[in-house]
């Protein structure tokens, strides 16, 4: 119980480093995020208004600081899945939707998300569900803005995950990242344009 809670602190704590704030200002581009029109301080703004370098090192700590916590927790800790996996696993990714250390206005979580999935690995299911997901609304059946296709992606991986027979630890944890994401693009000001959905066949 105590590693548990404290794992999921660590975790949350790991989430809450914006990379994107940390590359930027490395990189001499402070208000990288700032000036994009979601605001978002994640991997896509990094790579679009800080470059290469800044954008790969994002994605690369983003995937990290969620992969950690929840590797070093399940493979060094546990033998069996148990319900501690759940908090353990959805820290990071609330840590960087609601991130302490920046006044709880953090980013999506897509990067962490998956960080999050492949620290469970052997169990390779939930990853490359959500991967999936991602890649059919993306490319087969292509929503537009991201806004949108992250909207519909996180909830219809829940689903699949269920229907699927994932262990009840990780899509339960599933569930609360998802609840945050929405929350997260609930409470996003961003400008939207109009939703759009186009078969690949259709272009």
């Amino acid at each position: 119980m105590i590693r548990t809670v404290v794992y999921t602190f660590l975790g949350y704590l790991s989430g809450s480093v914006l990379y994107a704030y940390v590359f930027g200002k490395m990189f001499g581009k402070i208000s990288l995020y700032q000036n994009s029109t979601d605001q978002n301080p994640g991997t896509v703004n990094a790579y679009k208004y800080g470059g290469f370098w800044c954008g790969t090192l994002t994605l690369l700590c983003d995937l990290t600081k969620g992969f950690l916590p929840v590797f070093f927790y399940t493979h060094f800790f546990q033998v069996q899945p148990t319900w501690g996996v759940s908090s353990v696993l959805a820290a990071p990714v609330v840590g960087h939707i609601f991130p302490v250390f920046h006044r709880f206005r953090g980013g999506k979580g897509i990067a962490t998300t998956f960080g999050c999935l492949l620290g469970l690995i052997p169990y390779l299911h939930p990853v490359l569900s959500f991967a999936a997901i991602f890649v059919i609304l993306s490319v087969g059946l292509r929503i537009t803005p991201n806004f949108y296709r992250t909207l519909v992606a996180y909830p219809v991986t829940a689903a699949t995950m269920i229907l699927t027979g994932v262990v009840p630890v990780v899509w339960v944890s599933f569930l609360i990242v998802t609840a945050a994401v929405c929350l997260r693009l609930y409470q996003s000001k961003e400008e939207k344009e109009p939703i759009g959905v186009k078969l690949l066949w259709m272009r």
